[in-house]
């Protein structure tokens, strides 16, 4: 008898158990379902110049591609590649209620978010591309991964090229078996699936990432005809302006105000004064971080609790502050790089002007290097060299023209709490167009840090940075200033460098700690 009520009890114990459990479809579930990606290795940083949501400025194949979503899909596609990557038997798309919880990273871009940027059809079972794994990319378009991995190997345009004409014809093949409106899933699964592949080549990564936006190009011959239409229409009215300049060449120009400049820059954030003064303030403390020759940098923490940097541009030389003002928004809002300081927002409000940078906690390289009390090891300076490098490859390989700082140096690359850098300051930066290679400007720069041939002739190129770059290798070896106080060493840096190299003495001139 106790055998049986035991045997019964054991039985509706079971059942109980069995139907309270929730489903893969619970409501509850899907209430408390947390993200299964991880965004900590390619992580979202809110990028100024983004146009508002509702402003479809291009269509990338079936979805909207605004600067800001734009920037989303690239942290989607890698957070879904290392998903991917740990296991290659694995769904590429996650479950509709995992993939609409990951909206965390996001929250402080304004207008960001799955719905707005229409990727909430991006998850498993939404059409025969979302059903993907990993294995069977590899299996059917190994030719494109092959295609996307050969930009070492070649020029960027060609490698280029050759990459997303395969993506194209491979999302061609998947929509002629049944899929054409499930075009834009397809090739992001495509996508994924050549970022997984490639999961240990940085190098490879990035130049892939530089790439994606030729995607955007049209692909259809009316687009091509209403492009070139487009370009003849564009061409008259720039013809028509020239005249009109030059009629009116005895004008006066009007200088351009900032606060008519400032709204273009849409993704920003916008703080009031109030705000501006709240942070910096925070605990009943104001702690100044540095002073610059546009600026005074303070720390500051925001209501969130992120702490932040905020620069107060001074009010001397109004013509040279509001043009390192602008220059600094205009070049920050087009770029993202892991390695490339991020710019938050901007104040602009009763005379005052302010921008707000993320916190690099360990300081400039500066500080870490030329004094004696900090150590870095060699290993770490060479970690610290390469990310530098990487940022400047990007710079001078912009997708809209090479970018020159025109102001590397070893106070201008910040270190993150785990001595990651980020390089700083583009109050001086300028783009050359494609179809440049140099440009004759005014030669600004810091004395030690500048191209002599940019000095003399103010011809600028990609070049000058290189130059500068390469002083600031020769400090993080020597550990020593470009200019002494002592005007008899002047430049006594630069001056060893033809001895090293002709005579191989090197190791003569290393700093005593390594």
């Amino acid at each position: 008898m106790e055998y049986k009520v035991a045997s019964l009890l054991f039985i509706t114990l079971f059942y109980v158990q069995a139907f309270s459990s929730p489903s893969p479809e619970d409501p509850d579930r899907k209430q408390h379902a947390v993200c299964r990606l991880d965004f900590s290795a390619y992580p979202y940083l809110p990028i100024g110049g983004c146009s508002r949501v509702e402003e479809k400025v291009k269509d990338w194949n079936g979805f909207p591609k605004t600067s800001c979503c734009q920037n989303a899909l690239t942290v989607f596609s890698h957070a879904l590649a290392l998903n991917t990557h740990k296991d290659v038997s694995a769904n590429i798309f996650l479950l509709e209620y995992q993939w609409k919880s990951c909206t965390e990273p996001f929250k402080l871009q304004p207008g960001v978010s799955i719905e707005t940027c229409g990727f909430d059809s991006f998850f498993y079972g939404k059409g025969l591309c979302s059903k993907f794994q990993l294995s069977n990319i590899i299996t059917e378009y190994q030719y494109v991964i092959n295609q996307c991995s050969l930009f070492n190997s070649s020029s960027f345009d060609d490698a280029c090229g050759n990459c997303t004409a395969a993506i194209s014809k491979a999302r061609d093949d998947l929509s002629s078996q049944g899929n054409e409106n499930d075009k834009a899933t397809c090739m992001l699964a495509v996508i994924v699936s050549i970022i997984a592949e490639n999961m240990n080549n940085t190098s490879i990564i990035n130049d892939f990432n530089r790439c994606l936006p030729a995607l955007a190009v049209p692909d259809t011959l009316a687009e091509a005809i209403l492009s070139i239409v487009l370009v003849i229409i564009g061409l008259t009215l720039v013809i028509m302006l020239i005249k009109y300049v030059i009629k009116n060449g005895n004008q006066k120009k009007k200088p351009v105000r900032i606060t008519e400049i400032a709204p273009q820059f849409s993704g920003l954030y916008r703080f009031s004064k109030a705000e501006i003064h709240n942070a910096i303030n925070y605990g009943n403390e104001k702690k100044c971080l540095g002073r610059g020759s546009a600026g005074q940098v303070y720390k500051g923490m925001l209501p969130s609790g992120q702490l932040v940097a905020i620069k107060h541009i001074y009010k001397g030389n109004k013509s040279n502050t509001s043009d390192s003002f602008y220059r600094e928004i205009e070049n920050l809002s087009r770029v993202r790089h892991p390695n490339l300081v991020c710019l938050f927002g901007c104040c602009i409000e009763a005379g005052e002007q302010y921008l707000v940078y993320e916190y690099c906690s360990a300081g400039n390289l500066a500080q870490n290097v030329l004094r004696n009390d900090i150590v870095l090891s060699w290993e770490r300076r060479v970690k610290i060299l390469r990310n530098c490098a990487f940022a400047l490859r990007y710079l001078h390989n912009h997708i809209d023209g090479c970018i020159v700082h025109r102001d590397i140096k070893l106070t201008n690359i910040l270190l993150t709490a785990k001595l990651e850098p980020k390089l700083s300051d583009f109050g001086l930066a300028k783009m050359l167009g494609m179809d440049e290679t140099k440009v004759f400007t005014d030669v600004r720069g810091t004395l030690g840090y500048m191209d002599p041939e940019y000095m003399s002739n103010a011809k600028l190129t990609c070049a000058s940075d290189i130059y500068s770059f390469g002083i600031v290798i020769l400090q993080l070896l020597s550990g020593q200033r470009v200019i002494e106080l002592d005007l008899e060493a002047r430049d006594q840096l630069t001056r060893k460098v033809p001895f090293v190299t002709q005579n191989a003495h090197l190791f003569v001139h290393l700093h005593p700690i390594l």
